[in-house]
């Protein structure tokens, strides 16, 4: 079967989590021989091999002449944009910048404007779109080439944020009642998806994400600190919880002066936390590493000894497996998709920073425990792959095609 996939990342374009997913999961799809066009805003290059090819929107010149689906198709989802108000227009071609920036809704709908071409020109049996980003786009494609639409949600507008973006939350509702499938990565997902944004359940899959089988243990120098190292992992906003880290970070250094806490990763909560440390008077145990990728991830995670995971509110969380499979122990909210496939985690409600440093305190410190518990872990991990990912999809194109 041959796919148009829209995705908003790909490695190596912004390689978090939604990049990791997008290519474990396309990786595995062309195992199982399925053709995969990954269409993408701005790729640093353009790939082709045999049955993949990722496509670059910027590099597309845009439709010479409107068409009588596409601009009335985004005026409904996108009311706000004005396309006589072009901001990065470069020739023929739209300059998208393909991050999370202030022209990020105008570049949503200008992706849509260059699928509208490209439906007309590809040829492929089914269109998977990821996320809130791309159902625009995955709508005209569906509409244009009359092709069935898969849309795949890795997060919704009350996992991002206190406050509901009701204009995302409308683009996201549009895409799943369009859909002929709707992908959530855990039942947690699929709930929310049901209930707030009432999609028939019949039509709703639950897709867990997998972990590349890998071993990032080997060959790393860990001998900078002699302390513990509590590391979390992950965007510092909200969602992620990242003051409930903290705040056990304290309890735990209470007791045990013999451990350093990490934060690694940036987000808009960064600065704030930076000063809530200094405040606490933590910052001779506490380290803000900013954003960490490939190799630097793999060294983070080899000098780790516990992963914490706090979330709020958490659609899954591929972070815990990459931990676990570099032989860690996890400690996850209860508020986390990752908490249905992870039964030997410790898991706990985000808000309860009692039983996470008691969760840490006793991971650090009692080594026959850890271990007990990252051999459990690491056996369920087996069944969490990409390639039983791809399996579901499949499965799901099957379904619809």
């Amino acid at each position: 079967m041959k796919i148009l996939m829209l995705g908003w990342e790909y490695p190596p374009h912004i390689s978090g989590g939604l990049a990791t997913a997008c290519q474990g999961l396309v990786e595995s799809l062309l195992k199982k021989g399925h053709e995969v066009l990954f269409l993408l805003p701005k790729a640093v290059k353009e790939m082709q091999s045999e049955r993949f090819r990722s496509i670059s929107a910027s590099n597309v010149e845009l439709p010479k002449k409107q068409d009588s689906i596409t601009y009335p198709l985004l005026r409904k989802l996108i009311p706000n944009v004005d396309p006589t108000q072009i901001h990065n227009l470069s020739g023929d071609k739209y300059n998208f910048s393909g991050a999370y920036g202030p022209n990020l809704i105008e570049e949503v709908y200008w992706l849509g404007v260059v699928v509208s071409k490209l439906a007309k020109e590809l040829e492929f049996d089914i269109i998977h779109a990821h996320d809130w980003l791309t159902f625009p786009a995955g709508i005209i494609a569906k509409e244009i080439s009359r092709k069935p639409l898969v849309v795949h949600v890795h997060a919704t507008a009350f996992d991002r944020s206190a406050k509901i973006n009701r204009e995302i939350y409308e683009i996201e509702r549009q895409g799943m009642l369009v859909a002929d499938k709707v992908m959530a990565v855990s039942n947690l997902t699929k709930k929310i998806i049901i209930d707030k944004y009432h999609i028939d359940a019949k039509k709703v899959i639950t897709t867990y994400n997998g972990v590349k089988q890998k071993d990032i243990s080997q060959n790393l120098d860990t001998s900078r600190f002699k302390e513990k190292i509590v590391t979390f992992l992950g965007r510092i906003t909200y969602q992620k919880g990242p003051e409930y880290f903290i705040e056990a970070a304290e309890k735990v250094l209470k007791r045990d002066k013999n451990v350093r806490f990490v934060m690694a990763g940036k987000g808009d909560l960064m600065a704030e936390m930076i000063k809530i440390v200094a405040v606490k008077r933590l910052s001779s145990h506490f380290h803000f590493t900013g954003f960490l990728k490939g190799h630097e991830v793999d060294r983070m995670l080899a000098m780790t000894d516990v992963f914490v995971m706090p979330s709020i509110s958490e659609p899954f969380g591929i972070a815990p497996l990459e931990a676990i499979q570099a032989n860690i122990p996890v400690i996850i909210s209860r508020q986390s998709g990752v908490a249905e496939v992870l039964p030997h985690a410790f898991i706990v409600d985000y808000w309860d920073t009692d039983s996470l440093s008691e969760a840490i305190y006793g991971l650090i410190n009692h080594k026959s425990f850890a271990k007990m518990v990252k051999g459990l872990n690491r056996v369920t991990l087996q069944n969490l792959t990409w390639g039983h990912a791809a399996e579901t999809v499949s499965s799901t194109y099957q379904s619809v095609a």
